[in-house]
């Protein structure tokens, strides 16, 4: 089955089928994704958070995403995969932006590049559409940003702030944007830029009325510690996984593994009749 493209993002978002993306960041769980049916596969700088132990998205370099969206694009033949673009590898230029991308897309593998960033990153978008990249937006709570947000804090609460994100969305979408993301604002705000713009929006804590949701594969399989409140765990894999590594332990520890049907004895050895081991043959 052919890989879904641009042309079946918006053809969903058209016909009002709500878009299921999961952010992944190896080869397993993207092969897990994939079987599930899940068509968009997002390899997001979020996996310095969730899988590198960083307290920030932003020491997330080039050289990782490349790294993780090869990973999940082996591991994949029929879902979208985006790979995000790393702090620092499309603000400088331009020039900057559309040479990161390319990387992205041939080292990676991706299908597509997603940036954050609104009106002032909208010549960036542009550019790098203009090459021949599809680019995924990204609004609302921008975590290279967190600094200048000071944290991890709900975007859009009052009606100036919420203005500016919807203008925010309809440049991203005439420099070219094929989607956007929208986190962390609140669902009015999620729903009327999703009612301004004519491409799909994916929804993280943005509410109940954006084309599509994506989660953190971690988050929603129970591996975060303390999740954000709009996170839903769908599966608690992490209480499954300390319990099969607390058997394996224990049955190292007691000597009931490995067992004698689980190793192999050499051709070449025999045993006499007082049981020493000698060679063949001897």
């Amino acid at each position: 089955m052919a890989r879904i493209r641009v042309p079946k993002v918006q053809e969903m978002r058209d016909a009002g089928t709500p878009i299921a993306m999961v952010t992944a960041y190896d080869a397993p769980f993207a092969r897990a994704a994939e079987e599930a049916g899940i068509p968009l596969i997002l390899v997001g700088d979020s996996l310095g958070m969730a899988v590198l132990g960083y307290e920030t998205t932003l020491p997330v370099t080039m050289e990782d995403m490349i790294r993780h969206t090869k990973a999940v694009v082996a591991a994949t033949s029929r879902a979208m995969v985006i790979a995000d673009m790393p702090f620092l590898s499309y603000q400088v230029s331009v020039e900057q932006a559309i040479a990161n991308a390319g990387r992205l897309v041939k080292e990676g593998g991706a299908q597509a590049v997603k940036l954050e960033g609104g009106r002032e990153m909208a010549s960036r978008v542009e550019a790098i559409v203009a090459s021949g990249i599809p680019v995924m937006g990204h609004v609302g709570l921008t975590p290279q940003a967190v600094h200048r947000l000071g944290g991890y804090r709900t975007q859009g609460r009052d009606e100036a702030a919420a203005r500016k994100l919807i203008e925010d969305a309809k440049a991203l979408e005439a420099a070219g944007a094929f989607s956007i993301v929208i986190e962390a604002v609140p669902e009015e705000v999620g729903r009327m830029i999703t009612e301004a713009v004519s491409i799909p929006t994916i929804g993280i804590g943005a509410g109940r009325y954006t084309s599509g949701q994506v989660l953190v594969i971690y988050d929603l399989l129970g591996f975060t510690p303390k999740p954000a409140h709009f996170v839903r765990i769908f599966g608690d894999v992490r209480s499954q996984v300390v319990q099969a590594l607390k058997r394996y332990r224990e049955a190292v520890e007691s000597r009931e593994f490995p067992g004698e049907n689980e190793v192999t004895h050499a051709d070449w050895v025999v045993k006499d009749s007082q049981g020493v081991a000698k060679e063949n043959g001897q």
